[in-house]
């Protein structure tokens, strides 16, 4: 498995060694002690998620203020999505900015969300299946969002057509009235 970390250093894109044959393919998708070499953290993932989206939904930007601040270790493994972190850690030097990376069934790729970031997807491909393994459990009181179309932020979602979206993320906060990261 190789990691390489992006603009946001601390969000980190991961990428599996697939061995393939006649038979199909295999493939490591987590090792911890992989996991603790690319990012220098030690981290437990005691909840997993999984969602299926139809081509055009986008999900987020969300996030979960501490003490139940969530880090997300997220790959696709149906379909396709443009994923994306964004810094919301006050005093940051990339606060407010965001990376993006498309993540598909066929590239495996894996993508870690730290905590103190939102996180978004558009689903590229109808009945694109979603991964998210999380460092801490849903906490309904704790969770936040952004505008997914938030100018200040300015991700360029590759959007062919207006998103399909749940009215929770079309009515959140722009970034200057969120609830934010100390």
């Amino acid at each position: 498995m190789t990691a390489r970390r992006l603009a946001i250093p601390d969000v980190v894109l991961f990428e599996p060694r697939a061995f393939a044959d006649d038979r199909g393919v295999f493939f490591e998708s987590f090792s911890q002690p992989a996991f603790e070499a690319a990012t220098g953290l030690q981290r437990g993932f005691p909840q997993d998620n999984h969602s299926v989206s139809a081509k055009g939904v986008l999900r987020g930007l969300h996030y979960q203020l501490p003490p139940h601040a969530q880090g997300k270790l997220v790959r696709v493994v149906r379909g396709a999505a443009f994923d994306v972190a964004v810094d919301l850690r006050r005093g940051s030097p990339t606060f407010g900015k965001w990376v993006g990376e498309t993540l598909t069934a066929g590239n495996r790729r894996q993508l870690w969300v730290p905590e103190g970031f939102a996180h978004g997807f558009l689903a590229l491909e109808d009945g694109t299946e979603f991964l998210y393994k999380t460092t801490s459990l849903y906490d309904k009181a704790s969770e936040r969002s952004v505008r997914w179309d938030d100018p200040d932020i300015g991700i360029a979602w590759p959007l062919d057509a207006a998103p399909i979206l749940s009215s929770k993320d079309a009515e959140a906060p722009l970034l200057p009235a969120a609830d934010l990261f100390a």
